[in-house]
């Protein structure tokens, strides 16, 4: 009988699996990625990375299961490009994860490549591109994968996804950030800040109906709170993980964070509800008087009904008190994992270079991209792949041995908050101080408080997963993860701008498996070709001796000591205030001086006389 059983169960899980390969399908998307002219604020005709001559960009929508296949040809003629699917482990093809120089080379004008990978994953996802900081141009967009067997599945009506992010009128390019004339690092200040691509919208709800709200900062810069007036609503997802359902009123939605949120709407059509969102002001360095933090769409229950504008009672978004993420159980109820056998100590920090320019550092290594893509460098360095010195001195490479137990400790030396990503990987978050709402700022102006091992609150038994996690001001957090999921795989602050400056670091994940499991097709070997980047050898391109970096990309010399950002800037006006001291003492100078009844001033003058003779 028992045996009889337990057959029965095999062959209905064989059936189950028969079921959902026959079930899953090949979905395809032909990119064509060209410029194109957009206004979303109204304020401002500019120049957007588009699809297919289109902005917005189409959302990419698959089933868990499906193969998803995506044909990029570049047509902006002037940029190169990539895509990277944001939350997308890519078991099995690292090669498909998008960042430049790391997973493959760039794309270049004219040239083409293709994605392809297998979609084992749900929910809320986006898509942007990972090449020389180009996604704040408008290439950016959600990314759903629907899951017909969620625990949730029967608990709403209809979905909405809903994309928030900061909006600039000028081109990244123009944009003068890391340069001397900027030497605190201040980040650019968005010109707007947009809602689904827009602003004014308005959802469409009908009385009793339980709608899922699937809700992504997609922006370069500044986070943001979410709410809808008098209502509440459930989270169900962060990041791609289920969640027990969890009761909260406002969230803190970072750039490159994702929730799922179940709404249910009242049983009136009397009114229309703001839908509330406010952009986090502590990020920015200065408001300008003509930027609004805080916009109004709605929650639509009568179109011929009022739609009015939000009630806001705070005095900055800081005194929103959001519900944090911390505290919320995946509904797996995985446990939380065994001691690391792997412990990293990261801290991160923002100085300057002797270029006079800010940069940012993790443990003193602000990222440098190397001359061949790492995960090539791995294919093509045989047995030394596991020695992470063939990766270069300033990817801050470290090699991970297969299904190590790996947890970093984060400690923040800046004032400012970063959303740290993870490519391909979740990890359990363990530990955080201090916690989200009106504390998450009381370490921002004073001492940094650290992580001490020996004095903590006690870890949860079921962490909650999430793919980006928000670093406090001068705080720091705790996570852990398992290097299950052989490839090449960056750890990096989302702020675009940080990136940019530095803030990343690379994981290579049990490379000798991934030289046995990996097979990069022809077609991003052509890239590569066609970008004139190499791709065998290690990260100075040396493909004789892989333990030579002669010629290594290498970030700048520092800063001769006790030169501060504070005294950069002291030191540029000071400087600059000397040169118009000499300008206007020049410009006087050679002026000459007139005498009282308008004579030409003598030639010859005795010493003393302060102006020049006709010989000087």
């Amino acid at each position: 009988m028992v045996t009889s059983v337990g057959s029965l169960l095999v062959r209905l899980v064989a059936a189950l699996c028969l079921f959902q390969y026959v079930q899953a399908k090949t979905v395809t998307y032909d990119f064509n990625v060209t410029w194109v002219t957009a206004n979303p604020d109204g304020l401002y005709d500019r120049k957007v990375v588009g699809i297919n001559n289109q902005w917005p960009l189409p959302v990419i929508e698959v089933d868990k299961g499906d193969q998803l296949v995506v044909n990029m040809y570049n047509g902006l003629g002037t940029h190169s490009t990539s895509i990277h699917f944001h939350g997308m482990f890519q078991n099995g093809t690292s090669d498909m994860d998008g960042p430049s120089m790391v997973t493959q080379c760039p794309v270049v004008p004219g040239a083409s490549i293709t994605y392809n990978f297998t979609v084992n994953q749900n929910g809320t996802y986006w898509y942007h591109c990972h090449t020389d900081y180009c996604y704040p141009d408008g290439y950016r967009q959600a990314l759903i994968v629907h899951d017909n067997s969620s625990y949730f599945n029967e608990m709403y009506d209809e979905e909405y996804t809903i994309t928030m992010s900061d909006w600039y009128h000028e081109m990244v390019e123009d944009i003068k950030f890391i340069d001397k004339t900027n030497p605190t690092g201040a980040e650019p200040v968005p010109n707007a800040f947009l809602f689904n691509d827009t602003m004014n919208t308005s959802l469409s709800v009908e009385p009793g109906k339980t709608y899922l709200l699937r809700l992504a900062n997609v922006g370069a810069f500044v986070a943001q709170y979410f709410y809808i007036e008098d209502h509440t609503f459930k989270i169900v997802e962060i990041d791609g993980v289920y969640t027990d359902p969890t009761e909260a009123e406002i969230l803190y939605i970072a750039v490159a964070q994702r929730y799922a949120v179940l709404v249910t709407a009242k049983n009136s059509t009397e009114k229309n509800y703001p839908i509330v969102t406010v952009a986090d002001s502590e990020l920015l360095d200065t408001i300008p008087s003509n930027l609004q933090l805080n916009h109004t769409n709605w929650l639509e229950y009568n179109k011929d009904a009022d739609h009015p504008q939000a009630t806001i009672t705070v005095e900055t978004a800081s005194d929103l008190d959001p519900f944090d993420d911390m505290s919320l159980v995946p509904y797996d109820h995985m446990e939380i994992l065994p001691d690391a056998d792997l412990v990293l100590n990261l801290t991160v920090s923002m100085m300057n270079l002797d270029d006079g320019a800010g940069y940012a550092f993790l443990n003193d290594i602000s990222y440098t991209k190397p001359k061949v893509p790492t995960l090539y460098t791995v294919l093509s360095a045989g047995n030394l792949a596991t020695d992470a010195e063939v990766y270069g001195d300033f990817t801050h490479s470290v090699v991970l041995d297969r299904n190590q137990v790996v947890e970093i400790i984060l400690n923040n030396g800046d004032g400012g908050s970063h959303p740290f990503h993870f490519h391909g990987h979740n990890f359990q978050m363990l530990d955080r101080a201090p916690s989200y709402g009106r504390h998450f700022y009381d370490y921002a102006d004073g001492d940094p408080l650290t992580y001490d091992p020996n004095n903590h609150t006690a870890f949860p038994k079921y962490p909650a997963r999430r793919d980006t996690l928000v670093l406090p001001p001068q705080g720091y957090f705790v996570v852990r993860f398992v290097a299950d999921n052989p490839g090449v795989w960056l750890f990096h602050c989302h702020i675009d701008w940080h990136l940019q400056q530095g803030l990343a670091m690379t994981f290579v994940e049990a490379p000798l498996q991934l030289q046995e499991q990996l097979t990069v097709p022809q077609n991003h070997y052509d890239v590569c070709d066609a970008a004139g980047v190499q791709y065998k050898g290690n990260a100075a391109g040396n493909t004789e001796d892989y333990l030579d970096l002669s010629g290594q990309n290498k970030q700048l010399g520092w800063l001769p000591a006790g030169f501060t950002a504070k005294g950069i800037v002291a030191m540029v006006f000071s400087c600059v205030s000397a040169f118009l001291g000499m300008a206007f003492i020049s410009v006087y100078g050679a002026s000459g001086i007139k005498t009282a009844n308008n004579k030409k001033p003598e030639t010859e003058q005795t010493e003393g006389d302060g102006t020049a003779s006709s010989d000087s």
